[in-house]
This record gives structure tokens, C-alpha cells and sequence, in this order.
């Protein structure tokens, strides 16, 4: 069985990216239960009052955003979401923002009262904008990473295809392999960790993805949930939050469309191009990402 160890490897992420830190900030797994008695676990980055709140993608975990808080050097929250990582499945199996936002307020409310920043990759992306609507209290100032409610199969597909791959690998080699096939624009070395922090061996030696499998619905049942999605243009149409949309500069998810719909239904919002990043910009270019994110929180 490998060895697997969650806070042994932010040396390889300051090594790989170069970063300035002589020592590294304390991390601890935390949780809490929630009023169904499902458990919403997160990692909590510092000791001080956390100023932002990462809110993963689908078939993500908490460990995206490792690089990017590292670059920061603050004290944050990066929740697993529910169904992903160490927080526990939903039994209907529904995953989509105006649900997820629940739970991400509650972690609001319990870990990070005093956060600035809300930042949501994708799904998160989408259920951070939920979130601003539904509780604005809790998300004054967002970030919505590539992602909008003009998203649709098209513009998704080389996502899906890759996170509706099989479910199971032989070894550990093999879902290292399909990983970089699909993950073009990331190093080797994070895409092995990611790979750590996102799958997990069993008994017999084999692979398999911790994220439920449920998040990624039939082709009809994802029409539906599409026109679902469609729905938050008003939530942003109606947003009293300030919004940024950090879009990835060969990311095929963000087209010119939704950011010139994205600025009609929200005059104020920013949009910012980070190049040479595809959809998880987080991976693709965290310290271009951090540097934007810091100039956000302390504006």
C-alpha cells in the first residue's frame, strides 16, 4: 500500500513554484456536522481569523487551492465539498449549487465569520454565486473562477469526458497516466499530487476516486441540470455582492458570449484573463492567481 500523508507534501509545491517561505503556516484537517448529521470537512490554513473561504470544483478537494494559499501566505478556509474529499456523500446524490451553498454558508458561519473573500472554482464557482444571492451577508466580495451559467455540454465536454472516465485503475500508474492525457497544461509532479489528495488505494492495490460518482448525472438528467444552472443569470442580474470572474486564457469553458452576458446582466463586475491557463486555473498558473486574488481582498 503507498503512503499517503496530506500535510507531507507543501514542500513540493513551494520547491515546484518557487516560493519564498521559510516556514510553512500551520494546516489542520477540521469538521463539523451538520444538521443531517452529514460531516463538512475542511482545511484550515493559519492561525489567525481566516479572510478567505476556496470553494473547490466538481471531482476536486480541498488540496486545489494548496499552492495558491501558500503564495498568499494568509490565513484561510478550503472546504471539501460535500460528496468530494473528506466530507461525507449526500444520499440523493444532488450536488448542484443552490444545495451546495447551504453547506457552504453554515462553513461560513462556523469557521469563517469575518472572511472578506468568497472564491469558487466551477461547481464552486456556480454555488458561490448561489450563495452571494441567497446570503449576501456571508459573500460581499466573490470570485468565480471560469466558470458562468452560460456553461453547457459543448463547452464542458473536455471536462466531463475526463471526470466521467472509469471510476477504479488498476494501479496507481495507470490513473497517473489518463490524468496527464487529459491535464495537458499541468506538470507531471502536481498532477501526482493531485492525484493523492483526490484518489485513494484499496486493500487489493487498485485505484479509486474519492468523489461521488452521482455528481456527474445522465446526458438528460444533465440538460435539466443545465437549465437549472441557467437560472443563476438573475441571481446575478439581482447580486448586491461585488464579483470578479477570473477567466482561463485557453480555458474552452468561459467563452466571449457569457462574459459579454455576464456584463449585461452585471455592469460592475470585473473580469480577469489569466494567460496561458486552462479551466483549473488554480493548477494551471496558482501564483498569477494568487497575486490577483491579493490585489481583490485588499481593494
Amino acid at each position: 500500500m503507498m503512503h499517503y500523508d496530506e500535510f507531507s507534501m507543501f514542500g513540493e509545491n513551494i520547491s515546484e513554484y518557487r516560493l519564498n517561505i521559510v516556514k510553512l503556516p500551520s494546516v489542520s484537517r477540521i469538521a463539523t456536522q451538520l444538521a443531517d448529521d452529514r460531516i463538512l470537512s475542511a482545511l484550515k490554513w493559519g492561525d489567525g481569523e481566516p479572510e478567505i473561504l476556496f470553494v473547490h470544483g466538481s471531482a476536486q478537494n480541498a488540496h486545489t487551492w494548496d499552492t495558491v494559499i501558500l503564495a498568499m501566505g494568509i490565513s484561510a478556509i478550503a472546504i471539501d465539498m460535500p460528496g468530494h474529499g473528506h466530507s461525507s456523500w449526500r444520499k440523493d446524490g444532488n450536488y448542484e449549487p443552490g444545495i451546495l451553498a447551504r453547506d457552504v454558508a453554515t462553513a461560513i458561519e462556523t469557521w469563517a465569520p469575518k472572511a472578506k473573500l468568497i472564491v469558487g472554482m466551477s461547481l464552486g464557482g456556480l454555488t458561490t454565486v448561489a450563495l452571494a444571492g441567497m446570503r449576501p451577508d456571508l459573500a460581499s466580495k466573490i470570485v468565480v473562477v471560469d466558470i458562468t451559467p452560460g456553461v453547457n455540454s459543448e463547452k464542458s465536454k473536455a471536462i466531463t469526458d475526463f471526470v466521467n472516465g472509469p471510476q477504479t485503475f488498476a494501479s496507481f500508474e495507470d490513473l497517473l497516466k489518463r490524468t496527464i492525457e487529459h491535464n495537458s497544461t499541468r506538470s507531471e509532479s502536481s498532477l501526482r499530487r493531485g492525484i493523492l489528495h483526490n484518489a485513494k488505494q484499496l486493500d487489493d492495490g487498485s485505484w479509486q476516486w474519492r468523489y461521488d460518482r452521482s455528481t456527474h448525472p445522465s446526458k438528460e438528467d444533465s440538460a435539466k441540470r443545465l437549465d437549472r444552472i441557467s437560472e443563476l443569470w438573475t441571481v446575478i442580474e439581482n447580486l448586491k455582492s461585488e464579483m470578479t470572474l477570473v477567466r482561463g486564457g485557453i480555458s474552452p469553458v468561459v467563452d466571449d458570449a457569457d462574459v459579454a452576458e455576464l456584463k449585461r446582466r452585471k455592469p460592475d463586475v470585473q473580469v480577469l484573463v489569466i494567460d496561458g491557463a486552462g479551466h483549473s486555473v488554480q493548477g494551471d498558473r496558482p501564483i498569477e492567481l494568487a497575486s490577483a486574488l491579493t490585489r481583490i481582498l485588499r481593494s
